[in-house]
């Protein structure tokens, strides 16, 4: 089960739910567009981790150390970002 920290709440992510979707199902306001690494709308800052983050294919959205693409990166065990930081 995958732990995420926000400064707003705590919550955790259902089987096959990607960051994006459960940061939207749980009221945060994050912009998106493409879904799939390319714009990078969905950017956020991870400030810690337990887990490495990943991603299934490189996104083409150019993105710092510690900011991570909500919709297509993988998340483990737990996680703390800041939603908010990042504004497109």
């Amino acid at each position: 089960m995958t732990w995420v920290m926000t400064s707003k709440q705590q919550f955790y992510l259902h089987d096959d739910e990607s960051l994006l979707d459960g940061l939207l199902r749980t009221g945060h306001e994050v912009n998106f567009q493409c879904r799939e690494g390319y714009c990078g709308s969905c950017r956020v800052r991870r400030i810690a981790s337990s887990h490495v983050v990943d991603y299934p294919f490189a996104p083409l959205a150019m993105i710092e150390d510690n900011e991570i693409l909500a919709c297509c990166c993988r998340v483990q065990g737990v996680i703390y970002i800041d939603h908010e930081m990042v504004k497109n």
